[in-house]
């Protein structure tokens, strides 16, 4: 480095210094920054003479060019060093026996390092490493799965599984041509459901992980059904994380995809009138399926619970609210009332095909209630109110009767 710096000092001595004097600069006054750019400057334009003057735009083009560059550097190399830092943390953790995957890539690193805090990165990690030990078992289990049926082939060779896989295979070919004809015909007939893509904020990386694969276990699911929604996904910006995770599940079928994805607010695409946001806080209760409307459901997992927010984007649009009935079907026992996304498309695709809420609401998951009710819980606690009123009133009835009782009992003493 020093001998770098002495031979630089030799070109500036040798090469600029004498012509800033005979322009009648000072020697202080350029820095080492300045003297290097216009030396740059010098040596691209050589034909300039002596009487010339010279260009003080390109000079200063020349600095900020350098300056950037200097700054991009310094910011790559601290960059590279604070990755390099969390890789060697993450190597003494996983040496000191905790949670921490093998392998971890370029993006993920990046992730942990933006963790705000120590306990969020302990729980990134901990996430990291439940995926990878459960890509390990599934692994595993295909491998053994496999094994398993070379066996079965060597003790029983009569079995011709080439007639057998290429049926398989010729049938599941049709039925996917069949499922996407009906997604079609959909797209120009059909009803409209909504997807809100627009709360990438209000999650972090792995809820934005979560509420993606929920939406594609949503799209399968309508896709599959005999009169499947015509699925958009509103408010889907380019380059979002939400694009970024539909394209690592789709890959390259995204682009083939049979759904509307805009970054338009749905209320650009539709009628106001005609749309009703489906959220777990409206006080509106919702009574029947209504063919005619578009549901909008916000694309947020329910991890945190974060009451109204949904509700509060809604008024703030001026959509109508609606909530399913949940209260009045299930005896409630435990938890919030919110569904995953996957469960509410197939309680909506049932209630567009049958409308019976009892069959739509069986896939409300068994943990959060007790039982179904013959009759809607509002006239259930009328009947017990009515009940326990009742049994009050006897029993207030009984208090004054044995009252009335000690107090004639002890008039007759005295």
């Amino acid at each position: 480095m020093q001998s770098a710096n002495t031979l630089m000092k030799k070109i500036l001595r040798s090469s600029i210094l004498p012509f800033a004097t005979q322009h009648g600069m000072k020697k202080d006054i350029l820095p080492l920054g300045r003297t290097l750019s216009l030396s740059l400057c010098m040596k691209q334009d050589n034909s300039c003479g002596p009487s010339e003057k010279i260009d003080l735009d390109g000079w200063k083009k020349v600095m900020k060019s350098g300056l950037q560059e200097v700054s991009e550097t310094v910011s790559e190399h601290k960059e590279l060093s604070t990755l390099a830092g969390a890789r060697n943390l993450l190597q003494m953790w996983r040496l000191a026996g905790r949670c921490v995957p093998e392998n971890i890539t370029e993006e993920q690193l990046k992730a942990f390092t933006e963790c705000p805090s120590k306990s969020a990165q302990k729980k990134y990690l901990k996430y990291l490493y439940l995926k990878e030990l459960y890509k390990k078992n599934d692994k595993k289990k295909m491998i053994e799965k496999r094994a398993r049926r070379l066996e079965e082939q060597e003790q029983d060779p009569k079995v011709d599984n080439t007639k057998k896989n290429s049926f398989i295979y010729f049938r599941a070919n049709s039925m996917d041509k069949a499922y996407n004809w009906r997604v079609a015909q959909s797209m120009i007939f059909g009803q409209s459901l909504v997807f809100d893509m627009s709360y990438e904020k209000d999650m972090s990386i792995r809820e934005v992980k979560n509420t993606v694969r929920q939406i594609v276990l949503s799209e399968s699911v309508n896709r599959r059904s005999a009169d499947p929604f015509h699925i958009h996904f509103c408010n889907l910006k380019e380059d979002s994380l939400y694009q970024k995770e539909f394209i690592k599940h789709y890959r390259e079928a995204w682009s083939r995809l049979l759904v509307t994805a805009t970054d338009q607010c749905y209320t650009e695409v539709f009628p106001k009138d005609k749309l009703i946001y489906l959220t777990a806080d409206s006080p509106k209760v919702m009574k029947t399926f209504d063919h005619d409307k578009i549901y909008i459901i916000g694309s947020m997992v329910d991890k945190n619970i974060k009451t109204g927010v949904s509700l509060a984007r809604a008024k703030r649009l001026g959509l109508e609210t609606a909530a399913l009935p949940l209260e009045k079907y299930l005896l409630w026992s435990r938890g919030a009332k919110n569904l995953t996304l996957d469960q509410m498309m197939c309680i909506l695709l049932t209630l567009k095909d049958t409308g019976d809420w009892k069959k739509a609401l069986e896939f409300v998951p068994k943990r959060k209630y007790i039982s179904f009710v013959n009759k809607p819980v509002h006239e259930l606690k009328k009947t017990l109110n009515l009940i326990n009123t009742l049994k009050l009133g006897r029993r207030q009835e009984e208090i004054r009767k044995q009252f009335a009782k000690s107090y004639s009992k002890k008039l007759t003493q005295k």
